[in-house]
């Protein structure tokens, strides 16, 4: 069962690694997508989020860590699905981040994503069943 656990630890890190170095190279070009917030900026903080969800599945493996890595990893599927195929406009601080398209950066950042996401899940389960119930 350790190595199955290493196994899935590294296959989410690594997922996680790809979608902080996807997001990190692409924000420059997103900055002047702006509201309140520019997309750039937006994208600077799913890379550093993604980078420490990589870090906390590998080094602290914890459940609160390997829960924070699958938020991250959800929470940028559902983003960049939601903006490939809805165009929501500019909402709050938030700019209209549609981009009807796919190309390979993208694709990348769906696949490190969704490799995190498969990889965490059995994870977190493991985790939270090994956990010994508390006392009343």
């Amino acid at each position: 069962m350790a190595v199955a656990h290493l196994v899935l630890r590294v296959a989410a890190a690594a997922g996680l690694a790809v979608d902080a170095a996807v997001h990190a190279s692409l924000a420059g070009r997103y900055d002047l997508v702006s509201a309140t917030v520019s997309q750039g900026d937006l994208f600077r903080i799913e890379a550093g989020a993604a980078a420490l969800a990589a870090l906390l599945v590998l080094l602290w493996r914890r459940p609160v860590g390997d829960l924070f890595g699958w938020l991250t990893a959800g929470a940028g599927i559902a983003a960049l699905l939601v903006y490939r195929y809805d165009d929501l406009g500019a909402f709050g601080p938030f700019p209209n981040m549609y981009e009807p398209i796919w190309y390979t950066d993208k694709v990348r950042a769906l696949a490190g994503q969704a490799l995190a996401l498969v990889a965490l899940t059995p994870l977190l389960i493991a985790g939270f069943r090994r956990r010994p119930a508390r006392a009343s």
